[in-house]
């Protein structure tokens, strides 16, 4: 898709550019006097977290933000693999693909040796996170994704809309209230800050509460909660802009330094014409801030035309731009619990987002942390809300995000240092560099599985466990995501992708692999286990689904059979359940191997002993089991489930 030909329009990419216009504000209400959960913020994280809380009707959800309206121009631009995969579990994946900007190459550019004033491409490769995905590492403007969550808040079963013109002048948790579960211990005050009703002070009281309200975070200050790292020397300017240029590789990632002017990273961004800069500027003073600079637009578009010489790039209009200072810094804890959290309490407010980790924008890791943070945090919000798990379950969030956090900070380190240029080495002719993009292309390389966030993966918990039988299926593992492979639908014949089963809904999700036993014989291990699942008492699935929900409510099964000649109506019925008030039969859950796509092949799943995967709701691997592991399965879930 092409657009911003004749200027860069924010909005809806599906109306054209002459007919695009800013979203109307929404009115303004009162806020609610009581909620479950209270989010303060909408950024990604904040929108992932109301996006997937929107789903369930039984909880009472709001959202407020500081600002007047939704964003209109994004700071973050990248969408990695696993973000597309999580917006496929909203349902939104569609969209994003048809519109960004897909990244399958990047380009390296140093000084020509012969006349090093001007830069020479070194190599061009392929972008290696290519495979790692169904979906390809992507660039679209980060207010398009806000409205894609937004549409679906507000298309949910709940209309769920943000509270905008709100600032959190002050929250308070009763400490003395936090360990009973049904009390609302969080009193957070807001103060209106549109024109009509300026200054209008309003009380809402919580169960839980979510600050996802950025790098200056006014419910981490509240909470008392230190930022720790540093904070570089080194300013970098960020610009979208619509260039006329000769310089080959615009539309192409590419990291470039030059010898004496600073280093360029060029992001080609969606629409065919946009381009994201940038641009290394200086050093520093100590204490001093970036934004004390005093420095344009003009003046990044200048530093950049030095360092892209010979080429020319006269930019014809600024999207938007930026001044920032590099530097890392991470939350000591996530939530209003003491660190390490030694008495085992339930935590009741959480941070998340940028407003518990901070780093440089380069690596295109914000957006794509944040939004994972609530993603993992929402299902666990839910599921205790709701009372089908112990709250003990809210404990696991920090426990989990914060290394994430933690990796990121390094990897964004690293990156930082790679991309500016180096000093010369102290000699007379100034050739010497410590570094050259070789380095970047090396570090990229190392990292693609984190870049992508596809190799992101949880330590060992009563969340993540199993691992002795890790070798049953070597291509999930455990920890880390559901990594999609495609079977066929055995109804219907329509090739699928398996890990687009995985929505956001706060359901579980077992793939049962068949080994070679027929699994239309009662006798074989698939045979005994759906019996054991449809029929035991101790059975997850019985235990833990309430007697007037469908029989997936909760745990939802499906079976993937290397066997080729099956039929949906020779398999047992547990496979092909009656539901819904009219009881329908769901023909969605069975499927077997594709012979071009073989899973079992592509996934190192044991075709001998076939096994169970369980998915949690955030699409990560819980636990891999035998097939004919009954008691170990109910173990699990008994470990945190409450029936």
């Amino acid at each position: 898709m092409q657009y911003h030909l004749n200027g860069f329009k924010p909005g809806n990419y599906q109306i054209p550019d002459a007919a695009r216009e800013p979203v109307a504000p929404l009115p303004i209400v009162d806020l609610p006097k009581e909620v479950d959960v209270l989010i303060v913020g909408c950024g990604p994280a904040g929108l992932a977290l109301a996006r997937q809380l929107s789903e369930f009707a039984d909880i009472k959800t709001c959202i407020v933000e500081q600002k007047s309206g939704p964003m209109l121009f994004g700071q973050a631009d990248g969408i990695s693999c696993r973000t597309m995969e999580i917006m496929e579990a909203f349902n939104s994946s569609e969209m994003l693909v048809k519109e960004c900007y897909q990244l399958r190459q990047n380009a390296f550019w140093e000084p020509d040796t012969d006349h090093p004033e001007n830069i020479k491409r070194t190599h061009k490769v392929p972008d290696a996170r290519l495979g790692l995905s169904e979906f390809v590492h992507g660039v679209v403007n980060q207010a398009r994704l806000h409205e894609l969550l937004l549409e679906g808040m507000a298309q949910s079963v709940t209309h769920l809309v943000p509270h905008y013109s709100r600032r959190l002048l002050e929250l308070e948790v009763d400490e003395s209230l936090t360990q009973h579960l049904n009390a609302h211990p969080i009193t957070a005050t807001f103060e209106r800050v549109d024109a009509e009703q300026s200054a209008k002070v309003e009380t809402v009281k919580a169960r839980y509460v979510v600050g996802t309200d950025g790098a200056r975070s006014a419910v981490r200050k509240s909470l008392g909660i230190e930022l720790q790292g540093d904070s570089a020397n080194k300013a970098w300017g960020v610009m979208d802009v619509l260039p006329v240029t000769d310089f080959p590789d615009i539309r192409v990632k590419t990291f470039i330094q030059s010898k004496e002017n600073g280093a360029v990273m060029i992001v080609p961004r969606e629409g065919g014409y946009l381009v994201r800069l940038y641009v290394e500027l200086g050093l520093l003073e100590n204490n001093q801030r970036a934004s004390q600079l005093e420095l344009t637009a003009d003046d990044l578009i200048a530093r950049a035309q030095l360092i892209l010489q010979p080429y020319s790039f006269d930019v014809k209009e600024v999207g938007w731009w930026s001044i920032y200072e590099v530097g890392q810094r991470v939350a000591e804890r996530f939530d209003n619990n003491p660190v390490g959290n030694p008495d085992g309490l339930i935590p009741r407010a959480f941070v998340a987002g940028d407003a518990c980790h901070t780093h440089s924008p380069k690596g295109g890791w914000g957006l794509n942390t944040s939004l994972p943070d609530t993603f993992n945090l929402g299902w666990k919000l839910a599921a205790v809300l709701q009372g089908k798990s112990d709250p003990k379950l809210l404990q696991t969030y920090v426990t989990e995000r914060r290394k994430v956090a933690q990796m990121l900070i390094n990897a964004d380190r690293e990156m930082s240092a790679l991309v500016a240029t180096r000093p010369s080495a102290d000699k007379a002719d100034g050739q010497a560099r410590k570094t050259s993009t070789a380095d970047i292309e090396k570090f990229i390389a190392r990292q693609n599985g984190f870049i992508a966030g596809t190799s992101i993966g949880y330590d060992e918990s009563y969340l993540s466990t199993g691992h002795e039988h890790q070798g049953l299926a070597t291509g999930f593992p455990i920890g880390q995501r559901f990594h999609s492979a495609e079977a066929v639908r055995v109804a219907d014949g329509c090739p699928v992708h398996l890990g687009h089963l995985n929505k956001a809904d706060g359901r579980w999700r077992v793939f049962v692999f068949g080994n070679r036993q027929d699994p239309r014989d009662t006798a074989s291990e698939t045979g005994k286990l759906v019996q054991f699942l449809e029929n035991a008492e101790s059975s997850p699935v019985k235990k833990y689904t309430p007697a007037d929900a469908d029989i997936d409510s909760v745990i939802d099964v499906y079976a993937v059979f290397q066997q080729q000649d099956l039929a949906i109506e020779t398999l047992p019925n547990y496979l092909w359940p009656a539901k819904g008030k009219y009881g329908l039969r769901d023909y969605e859950k069975v499927f077997q191997t594709n012979a071009s796509h073989d899973v079992f092949e592509q996934r190192g799943i044991d075709r001998d002993s076939g096994c169970m995967v369980v998915v949690r709701p955030d699409q990560h691997i819980a636990t891999i089991l035998p097939l004919d592991a009954h008691a170990e399965l109910s173990a699990f879930f008994d470990e945190f489930m409450i029936a």
